[in-house]
C-alpha cells in the first residue's frame, strides 16, 4: 500500500507529464489548452494537498509518538516499599514512583516507553529487590498523574534532568544507573551524555526518532521533524560502559538500530534477546540474567 505522500507524487508527476505535453494536431489544440489548465489546477490542488499534510504533521507530531494514558488524580499505586513522588517542572507537575530500600546499591532512573504510565510500566519491582537496587520512575508530562503537555523535545530533556537533579544527590557514593525503554532511550541517551552515570542501559533503542522518520516518511521534508532525538550523537560522548539489549525479533524498531549504535563507539555492548519483540523483551530470562549481572558487577 502506498502512503499519501507518494500517491500525491505520482499524481503530480502525471499532471506535469499532461501538462507538457504538446498538441497533437491544430484541431485538438484547443482541447490541449483546456487539459493544461485542468492539469495545472490540479497540480496546484496536490501541492496545497502536500503542505497541508506536511503542516498537519508538523503541528500534530506529538500525537504521532506519544500515546499517554491518564489517571485520576486520586488514584493510589499500592506497592509496598514504593512511595509516589512529585517532581516540579516548569509550568508542571510530573508524577513519580520511588522503590526505595534499606541499604540499596544505588539506584535505576528509568525511562520508560511512549506508552501507558507507571501503573502499566512498573512491573519489575521483585527484580529490584533482587539485585539490591532502588528504583526512580517517572511518567512524563500527560501521563498518568503528570500535569501538563509534551510541546518539545528541549522540554523533555529539561524535565529528565529536573528529575535527576533531585534524586542523584540521594545517592551518593552508590552506583548510578539510566536506564531507557523504547521511546525512553533517547531521553537516556541524552541524559547519560550530560551527567555520566556509572551505566547506562538501553532497550530497543532507536538509532535516532531521525532515522525513524526518514524510513517510514521519505516524503517528508526533514526540518519536518521536531523530535530527531540523536541518541548516535549522544552515545559517543557517554565515557561510562553502555549495554543495549535488543529483540531479533522486534519488527517496530529493528535489531539494525540496535547494531548501529554498538558502532558507535568502543565498548557498547549489544546483548541480542533470541525470539524477543519489541514489548515482551522483559519477560525473556537472557535479557533478566543479563541486566542483573551488569548491576551487581558495577
Amino acid at each position: 500500500m502506498q502512503s499519501c505522500g507518494t500517491t500525491a507524487w505520482m499524481s503530480v508527476n502525471v499532471i506535469l507529464l499532461v501538462a507538457s505535453s504538446p498538441a497533437i494536431s491544430q484541431g485538438g489544440s484547443r482541447w490541449a489548452v483546456y487539459a493544461r489548465r485542468g492539469a495545472l489546477s490540479l497540480l496546484g490542488m496536490a501541492a496545497l494537498a502536500y503542505v497541508g499534510i506536511v503542516a498537519l504533521v508538523y503541528f500534530r507530531q506529538e500525537k504521532l509518538i506519544f500515546s499517554p494514558v491518564p489517571l485520576n488524580a486520586d488514584h493510589q499505586f499500592k506497592i509496598a516499599d514504593v512511595e509516589e513522588v512529585k517532581v516540579p517542572v516548569a509550568g508542571a507537575e510530573l508524577s513519580a514512583l520511588h522503590l526505595r530500600l534499606p541499604n540499596p546499591k544505588g539506584v535505576v532512573f528509568f525511562l520508560h516507553g511512549n506508552g501507558g504510565n507507571l501503573q502499566t510500566w512498573l512491573t519489575g519491582v521483585d527484580f529490584y529487590r533482587r539485585v539490591n537496587y532502588d528504583l526512580f520512575m517517572i511518567d512524563y508530562r500527560g501521563y498518568g498523574k503528570s500535569s501538563g503537555q509534551i510541546e518539545s523535545e528541549a522540554q523533555l530533556h529539561d524535565d529528565m534532568r529536573v528529575a535527576w537533579n533531585r534524586i542523584a544527590p540521594q545517592y551518593a557514593g552508590k552506583k548510578l544507573v539510566v536506564y531507557g525503554r523504547s521511546l525512553g532511550t533517547g531521553l537516556a541517551a541524552k541524559l547519560s551524555s550530560d551527567v555520566q552515570p556509572d551505566l547506562t542501559v538501553l532497550v530497543s533503542p532507536f538509532e535516532s526518532l531521525k532515522a525513524m522518520g526518514d524510513a517510514h516518511y521519505p516524503w517528508l521534508p526533514g526540518l519536518v521533524n521536531r523530535y530527531p532525538m540523536r541518541s548516535d550523537e549522544w552515545l559517543p560522548k557517554i565515557k561510562g560502559p553502555i549495554v543495549i539489549q535488543h529483540g531479533d525479533m522486534d519488527t517496530l524498531i529493528g535489531l539494525s538500530h540496535g547494531e548501529r549504535l554498538t558502532k558507535l563507539r568502543e565498548g557498547i555492548e549489544l546483548v541480542v534477546v533470541n525470539g524477543a519483540g519489541h514489548n515482551d523483551i522483559h519477560k525473556f530470562q537472557k535479557y533478566l540474567d543479563t541486566l542483573a549481572d551488569r548491576l551487581k558487577n558495577l
